[in-house]
């Protein structure tokens, strides 16, 4: 069964660093093997505004040349209406419950992410996030570590 995974930012931050460390050539395999498999993998825009940021601060021009390498290898998910409709009503009800994913002032990047998903317009069961924050994302939609997604 194919599926659809999308990357969260620690992922996708890894993938886009260009010093090949074992670490980062193993996730790069398990994304190319996962692709090979007929899986789509997804480069959530919102996630990729998370990991684009962080490197613009730091200077980091070659990962920023990585992560823009990536998005042409892959599926990129633009954010639309409807998943940041989906975005507030997540936030929304977090709150009311007491269980928010980030501070109110904050942009809850958690939340967009799992609206980008939910919005996707495929069966939940066919969908997860690769992440390594199972506390948030999985209250909303299936998440795991990328290390227990087979290809």
């Amino acid at each position: 069964m194919a599926r659809f995974i999308l990357l969260d930012s620690a992922p996708l931050s890894s993938m886009a660093n260009p010093a090949r460390t074992p670490q980062v050539r193993a996730l790069l395999q398990w994304a190319r093997d996962c692709d090979a498999a007929g899986h789509q993998i997804i480069i959530p825009e919102i996630v990729d505004y998370e990991v684009r940021r962080e490197l613009l601060r730091a200077g980091k021009t070659a990962s920023v040349a990585e992560l823009d390498n990536l998005k042409a290898g892959f599926v990129y998910l633009p954010l639309t209406t409807a998943a940041l409709l989906t975005a507030a009503e997540l936030w929304a009800r977090t709150r009311q419950q007491g269980q928010p994913t980030a501070r109110d002032e904050n942009i809850d990047v958690d939340v967009i992410l799992a609206a980008q998903a939910l919005t996707l317009g495929v069966p939940i069961a066919d969908l997860v996030v690769a992440t390594v924050n199972l506390r948030h994302l999985a209250r909303f939609v299936p998440a795991d570590l990328w290390t227990n997604i087979p290809p």
